[in-house]
């Protein structure tokens, strides 16, 4: 077994005009998860006062958003020892006012870190402001050296327990989320589930096995994909594998959902869509495909079978979220949920319902075989 992560260090995460917003899913996703990191607050001074589980997801989490670095230093009580940027806009870089305020959190004693493709160790300004602060600098996007990498070697047909990718229609569609919510679900039920990360936020969380695809060399982000999925099988003995999606397979600017479908050859997808999106974030001259049409391409691209639809319910109400899953339900013969305002038990059972003999896997399905008379 790997070693578990060190115990989490506070932090804050800088994510000005764009929390709650799809260009801010770092953000996003790290105050709903963070193994790595204790998250202490989020600056965005459009929300400033709010609480940021309130201002995302409707339910409170005690992380406050704040209206600057300085107030949040001053919330904390101290200095925390890590500034992450939580933006993550298409062309990963950031704009002078962003610069300016990263630059104001270094000089005041905080480590950096940065997902972006705009590699800020690198910039004479952020490396010279880092060791004039006697901070790092921590560029997760960077590849590694190409002799540190992978090339696709078939080791993936070593891995014995399914493998579940989870793919979307759009880029910033809410794929980590689900994965992370299904493997935790999964776990809460005894079945032992690892995911497998694709992304930088995912690494920023804490992922144990992880890749930021877009950041890598072509060549080998198969084999990337494959290395960090059978490290994870070697390691953890799980009983299932989830992968994190990236953009989507239709997706014009993006070839990371390919490579996952070919790394990873997943036993099956579930499928992350946001039914009032009317056309690709970022790319507004394109509609968004409809979930049948992705199901369509993602089956005649690999070896796979899509298990499951998850919506995402961005401006969508209530009512018309439940409306959503039973169209599509209706329309493609498979269960349907969200997962962040539905139970996750519905999410549970979409796997469970492909791969029944999961079920036999958990400690009370175990304990129920082993009792006389007992009935499955």
């Amino acid at each position: 077994m790997p070693a578990s992560l060190p115990a989490p260090t506070s932090a804050v995460v800088y994510c000005e005009g764009l929390f709650a917003e799809q260009d801010g899913k770092t953000a996003n996703g790290l105050v709903r998860h963070s193994e790595r990191y204790r998250i202490l607050s989020v600056v965005d001074s459009r929300h400033a006062g709010e609480d940021s589980g309130l201002v995302l997801d409707g339910a409170a989490n005690g992380i406050p958003v704040l209206g600057s670095i300085a107030e949040a230093i001053a919330h904390a009580g101290f200095v925390p020892g890590t500034l992450i940027v939580g933006m993550a806009p298409a062309d990963g870089m950031l704009s002078a006012g962003h610069r300016t305020a990263l630059l104001d959190g270094m000089s005041r004693g905080m480590n950096l870190v940065n997902g972006l493709h705009e590699f800020l160790d690198d910039e004479p300004e952020f490396a010279a402001a880092a060791l004039l602060a006697g901070v790092t600098i921590e560029d997760v996007r960077r590849p590694k050296p190409k002799s540190e990498m992978h090339l696709f070697s078939g080791r993936i047909f070593d891995v014995t327990c399914p493998r579940i990718a989870v793919l979307g229609t759009d880029g910033a569609v809410g794929k980590r989320t689900t994965s992370t919510l299904l493997v935790q679900a999964l776990n809460a039920r005894g079945i032992r589930a690892v995911m497998v990360g694709t992304g930088q936020t995912a690494l920023i969380q804490g992922a144990r096995y992880a890749v930021a695809l877009d950041a890598s060399v072509p060549q080998f982000l198969s084999g990337e994909v494959e290395n960090e999925v059978v490290a994870a099988f070697e390691n953890e003995q799980p009983d299932v594998i989830v992968v994190e999606g990236q953009g989507a397979l239709s997706h014009p600017a993006y070839l990371t959902s390919a490579y996952i479908l070919r790394g990873s050859r997943p036993d099956a997808v579930i499928l992350q869509h946001a039914p009032a999106r009317v056309m690709l974030d970022d790319f507004p001259m394109m509609p968004v495909p409809s979930a049948a049409q992705e199901i369509r391409l993602i089956e005649s691209f690999a070896a796979t079978r899509v298990i499951g639809i998850t919506i995402n319910h961005e401006n969508m109400t209530d009512a018309e979220v439940t409306a959503a899953i039973d169209a599509h339900e209706l329309e493609l013969g498979l269960p349907a949920t969200d997962p962040l305002s539905r139970p996750l038990d519905a999410l549970v059972d979409m796997v469970l319902t492909a791969f029944p003999e999961l079920e036999h896997t958990s400690p009370a399905s175990a304990a129920a075989a082993a009792t006389p008379g007992a009935t499955h």
